[in-house]
């Protein structure tokens, strides 16, 4: 296996024209720079240099193979500050997994920003619930995910994993713009236990809260149709269909709905961004910086940094 310390060596060597200058280019003594091109000869068996008293005149196999090691050597050096720049965060591929609010409401901000930073690294998304996102973090297949709990729906997350919160949600009562409640002061809880709702699938954290809502308040909520589709849920209340308890990344714009004023509540959705202990991939510091910035422009009314 040819060493490509030797080859730089014998590449200044022929370059400068003595083993003494190229010693002092390289930084090395003439005599490392000797024992090199020895060492290169033994594992070539071929001679490189005609040694004289007085001078050093390189062989033809040696002009030979200076000649075809240049490109070569140029490559391991492009090589290396590449190494040096994935080192950094600054090249490669960052995965990242998250939920559809998150990937509507933050990703575009988070994505712009850490581009902006780090235009050679490429990004890829994929979207899943918070289970399978989990799943792929330690499988290896993403490197951050963006997560969601709700406060009356426990979620265990691997002691392998690092958890960041990066944002805490007000749930909100949508209804239709002319529906009664949005005259009220305040909506209490009991108000709404003959409503007709609009949620999630039964297995999810968002219905599953709000039955622990409507439980705490002495009712079973009525359902009448599911989505996890937030565009869904909000156009469905906004055609009359029903009311909806929805987290306010969810909230979007459009026309026909209204917030109706809930009572206050301390059950919040919060958004965690998740990442392996060991940072396998160092571009994963920098999104982290992207998403804290991202979730500063988004945050005001029903919306807080977590904590």
């Amino acid at each position: 296996m040819l060493n490509p310390l030797h080859l730089q060596t014998l590449v200044t060597v022929l370059r400068t024209g003595s083993f003494a200058d190229a010693a002092r280019e390289l930084g090395y003594t003439p005599s490392a720079v000797s024992q090199q091109i020895a060492t290169l000869e033994r594992s070539l068996k071929m001679v490189l240099f005609d040694r004289s008293a007085r001078s050093i005149t390189p062989t033809p196999t040696a002009r030979l193979l200076a000649e075809r090691s240049r490109d070569s050597l140029t490559a391991l050096r492009l090589l290396e500050e590449d190494v040096v720049t994935m080192a950094q965060g600054r090249l490669g591929t960052l995965r990242v997994g998250s939920f559809p609010t998150a990937s509507e409401r933050l990703l575009p901000a988070a994505f712009s920003h850490f581009r902006a930073a780090h235009p050679q690294v490429q990004i890829r998304l994929g979207e899943g619930e918070t289970d399978e996102l989990v799943a792929q973090l330690l499988d290896g297949q993403i490197d951050v995910a963006l997560v969601y709990r709700y406060d009356l729906v426990p979620r265990r997350i691997p002691a392998d994993v690092e958890t960041r919160a990066l944002l805490a949600e007000d749930l909100l009562l949508i209804v239709p713009e002319d529906h009664e409640l949005l005259g009220r002061a305040v909506v209490a809880w009991s108000d709404l236990a003959d409503a007709t709702w609009i949620t999630t699938a039964a297995d999810t954290a968002g219905a599953q809260c709000l039955e622990r809502l409507c439980a705490l308040a002495g009712f079973v909520p009525e359902v009448s149709m599911r989505s996890n589709d937030y565009d869904v849920v909000r156009r469905f209340v906004a055609s009359g269909l029903g009311v909806a308890l929805i987290p306010a990344l969810a909230r979007g714009i459009g026309e026909g709905l209204g917030v109706a004023p809930l009572e206050a509540s301390e059950v919040r959705r919060h958004v965690l961004v998740l990442h392996r202990h060991e940072r396998l991939n160092p571009a994963v510091a920098g999104f982290l910086a992207s998403l804290a910035h991202a979730a500063s422009q988004v945050c005001g009314e029903h919306l807080r940094p977590a904590g």
